[in-house]
């Protein structure tokens, strides 16, 4: 047992604080042990003269430590007019690294600037720079692929870096200072998730070590870096470690219609979204009751429990005709206004006698659609889509379909049965609510 309690294979607790500062494109406080990093990634739209005109990019860092983030008060090296060599080896060792496991020609021809300030140093501090510095970089690498600058994600895998010792008789993981200081081999494992080495830095401190005692490091190093990468993927959530692995996230669309699926398809196709239909995800006959009673009570229904059956994020709409004549009828029930069994033209000829007697200002209606999205662990939300517009007196045109040859759109002279489909999928109530999908998925994945 070690004098902090940890075994001898044993990382230390570690915490991860995404947005940690307001300007920086990507920014994080890590936090291993009592050693504490503050890691900005900042872009600039420019490269260094010897990459100007190449359309690639190009990763620099620098390091410091704050005057009291030890336990005496050191001076800055901004009063000594120099940096020191040890800072000099670590910057260039973070930028080297990350470097290593980037696609700068994917980035285009910008500079990403990694800033490592050590708040508190009990040993580790390089280790815990990069394993931050990644984070804070895929973050500033995201927002660029969100907003378009970026094509894909320039990361070609994960990295992260921990240190491994010999202390007394004992080889160990994730030194402290206090291990550190006192240790006859200290070394720094810098490793991606396929199980590459990026860099072994390793010195007998007080005696030589063996062979045997290299490979106890290398293994114990190994198991420090895949559990801070499992960190990283927990922190950086599905949508950007999918995006990194180049792995899509499947989504269910909880619709047996074809059209719909294809709808949501397109709307969709900026996102890392592998989108299934209910038979894809072994659903094909399943049938959900919708007992709610508003729009989002129904679509909420339908996708909570395919998100329970399959384990991934499910989407479902529930959509309707509400009419001000008739209190906001036919609503929920516009599928089956007239009867469980009954046709669209069933249902159109119930509503017109319903509104025989409304006069030309009374004839107001809205389509409203909802979507609904649920994922695994719970999270919900729910977008609406309007479309205003009103009520004829006969049914016109033979497209669409529903109650489409009753419904003229504000801003039309045509019914949604008259006017072309590119048209319709453009002012509907589907086509807002998807919209409004697409900026709050845009908004959360972001």
């Amino acid at each position: 047992m070690r004098s902090d309690g940890r075994k001898f294979d044993q990382i230390r607790k570690v915490k991860i604080t995404r947005n940690f500062t307001k300007y920086a494109e990507g920014s994080i406080l890590i936090e291993i042990g009592d050693t504490k990093v503050l890691c900005t990634a900042s872009i600039e739209e420019k490269v260094p003269p010897f990459l100007k005109n190449s359309g690639t990019g190009w990763i620099t860092s620098e390091y410091s430590m704050l005057p009291r983030a030890t336990g005496q008060r050191k001076i800055r090296e901004s009063s000594r007019g120099k940096v020191e060599g040890r800072t000099q080896e670590i910057q260039r060792l973070i930028g080297r690294c990350l470097r290593s496991v980037v696609d700068l020609s994917k980035l285009g021809e910008r500079t990403v600037w990694v800033d490592c300030d050590v708040l508190q140093a009990d040993g580790g501090t390089r280790t815990a720079s990069i394993t931050g510095a990644y984070v804070a970089l895929a973050d500033a690498f995201y927002k660029l692929y969100a907003e378009g600058m970026i094509q894909e994600m320039p990361l070609k895998s994960f990295i992260a870096a921990v240190s491994v010792g010999i202390v007394g008789e004992n080889e160990v993981l994730d030194l402290c200072y206090e291990e550190d200081s006192s240790a006859q081999v200290d070394m720094n494992i810098i490793m991606t998730d396929k199980g590459e080495f990026v860099e072994l830095q390793g010195t007998a401190e007080t005696h030589p070590f063996e062979k045997k005692q290299l490979f106890e490091m290398l293994s114990l190093g190994e198991k420090g870096v895949r559990e801070l990468i499992h960190i990283q993927k927990e922190i950086l959530g599905e949508e950007i470690t999918n995006l990194i692995m180049r792995k899509k996230m499947e989504v269910v669309i909880a619709t047996q219609n074809k059209g719909k699926l294809s709808e949501f398809s397109r709307i969709l196709e900026d996102f890392n979204f592998e989108l299934l239909s209910m038979a894809d995800a072994g659903l094909a006959n399943l049938e959900i009751e919708e007992t709610g009673a508003t729009f989002e009570e129904n679509a909420l229904i339908k996708a909570r429990e395919v998100a329970r059956r399959t384990g991934k994020i499910a989407i479902a709409d529930d959509s309707g005709l509400m009419v001000d004549f008739l209190g906001g009828q036919p609503g929920v029930y516009s599928a089956r206004f007239a009867g469980e069994d009954a046709t669209d033209e069933d249902n159109n000829r119930k509503l017109l006698e319903l509104m025989a007697n409304a006069g030309e200002d009374e004839r107001s209606a809205k389509f409203v659609s909802v979507i609904a999205v649920v994922y695994p662990g719970g999270e919900e939300f729910t977008v609406k889509g309007k479309c205003n517009g009103r009520i004829v007196t006969s049914p016109q045109g033979e497209g669409g379909f529903g109650y489409d040859p009753l419904f003229i759109a504000t801003g039309q002279s045509q019914t949604f049965a008259q006017i072309k489909p590119e048209l319709k999928n453009r002012i509907s109530h589907r086509a807002k609510a998807l919209d409004n999908m697409k900026k709050e998925f845009r908004k959360r994945l972001g």
